[in-house]
């Protein structure tokens, strides 16, 4: 369970408290500030004191030594960010002719 509010911030989309986490594959991972009994995520302290996360599975499904349940923020957020489009590029114009002396 958390303990102190210190690492608490705010979401940017709906402005609910959140808790950024280090995932087992290091990324990051938002999930709500408090705890949540129907969360699927183990959140815990490492030696450094920096939060971590990995994800109840078949394998591991029960909370282990001082972990706590959470739920990734982009569950519960009323206003999740839009999908980050690729930036495709436009093409227009005409191919730049052969030089004169290239040949195949």
């Amino acid at each position: 369970m958390p303990s102190s509010d210190h690492d608490v911030a705010r979401c940017d989309s709906c402005g609910a408290r959140i808790r950024w986490t280090t995932t087992a594959l290091g990324r990051s991972l938002a999930v709500d500030a408090d705890p949540a009994e129907d969360g699927n995520q183990a959140v815990y302290r490492d030696g450094a004191g920096r939060l971590r996360s990995r994800g109840l599975s078949s394998e591991r499904p029960t909370l282990e030594h001082a972990e706590w349940r959470a739920r990734p923020h982009v569950a519960s957020c009323n206003r999740p960010p839009r999908p980050r489009r690729s930036a495709t590029r436009q093409r227009s114009g005409v191919r730049p002719p052969r030089w004169q002396g290239w040949q195949r």
